[in-house]
């Protein structure tokens, strides 16, 4: 799974929930990373947040589905701090698969993942 996060102690956050949830997880610091990890085919999922420098997740999830157009679709999940009415759509609109808005809640994160994963999860801590 890829974890794409600016913010140093939300990577940890969402991270050792993951552990919790018996998964493990590499960490982008912006959108462009997150491209480039993505293009190395080693993930099943990527958590993206929506506000980072260099490349926003909005943009990177843009040029991924670009790009695999025609190939298998990874799931992309939107974590944002917006929780407005409407963010979600916005999230959905730029080719994201879910939402999730931080804090991150662990069923929230546990119920996504199940979604969009067709591998069982791991028992949780």
């Amino acid at each position: 799974m890829l974890v794409a996060e600016d913010v140093v102690v939300n990577q940890r956050v969402v991270s050792r929930a993951l552990e919790k949830l018996g998964y493990e997880a590499a960490v982008v610091n912006n959108g462009r990373e997150a491209v480039e990890a993505w293009a190395t085919g080693r993930f099943d999922l990527i958590l993206m947040d929506c506000q980072m420098p260099e490349m926003d997740g909005y943009a990177a999830t843009q040029e991924i589905r670009r790009r695999e157009a025609g190939s298998k679709r990874i799931p992309i999940v939107a974590l944002t701090a917006h929780a407005m009415k409407g963010a979600d759509q916005e999230c959905y609109a730029a080719g994201m698969d879910d939402y999730l808005s931080k804090p991150i809640d662990r069923e929230h994160l546990q119920a996504c993942l199940q979604r969009h994963l067709s591998e069982p999860m791991a028992d949780s801590a």
